[in-house]
């Protein structure tokens, strides 16, 4: 009876285990500064979690200093937890085109250097087919006043940033604030997009 209990157990946190799995998906984005790319993904219904980090480099777990410096060749990215039951990718790509400049290949608004570049980092087929119909769709349309830069790239290994930097925007909102209108994100968001949608 004592085995044939443990078996039982076993079964349910094998299911329980590929419920889970079943129900959270992965979604990288470089936008320019992670504390901006985090609140749009963080108000949408079946966003599990964001997480500011850096990929793309040449170096294992590297610190902000020295992806700040430019060198190591990382972006600034957010990876973004979801349940694809809840919001489907095609809607994230949506959120990501509108909080981004895809016309600058220099870094994102106020923030210049290869760590702040725009890219839509794909795990699998499905997500590079999704994104490089996204990009097509935004092209054909016309919307833009320039060349789309923001580039489709395999996922590599995504180092989760520092602590500190985790949430920056709820935990220090007037520093986060202030910066987010120094560096013009808004104005420039408005110029290329339009008034932002109501929340």
């Amino acid at each position: 009876m004592k085995r044939l209990a443990v078996i039982a157990a076993l079964l349910t946190l094998l299911a329980s285990t590929l419920v889970h799995a079943q129900t959270r998906a992965v979604a990288i984005f470089a936008g320019g500064c992670f504390w901006c790319m985090e609140p749009p993904f963080d108000k949408l219904d079946g966003v599990l979690a964001t997480i500011p980090g850096y990929i793309g480099g040449t170096s294992a777990d590297p610190t902000y200093e020295q992806v700040s410096s430019g060198r190591t060749g990382h972006y600034e990215a957010i990876k973004v937890e979801y349940d694809p039951a809840r919001i489907g990718y095609s809607r994230l790509l949506e959120v990501f085109w509108r909080n981004i400049d895809p016309l600058d290949a220099t870094g994102q608004f106020c923030d210049k250097g290869p760590q702040y570049r725009s890219a839509i980092f794909v795990t699998d087929d499905a997500q590079r087919a999704e994104a490089e119909a996204s990009k097509a769709a935004l092209v054909k349309s016309g919307k833009l006043p320039g060349r789309i830069v923001t580039e489709i790239l395999p996922a590599a290994t995504f180092y989760p940033a520092e602590s500190y930097h985790q949430d920056y925007y709820r935990r220090n909102s007037v520093s986060y604030s202030f910066y987010r209108w120094n560096c013009g994100r808004d104005r420039r968001l408005e110029q290329l997009w339009g008034p932002a949608p109501k929340s």
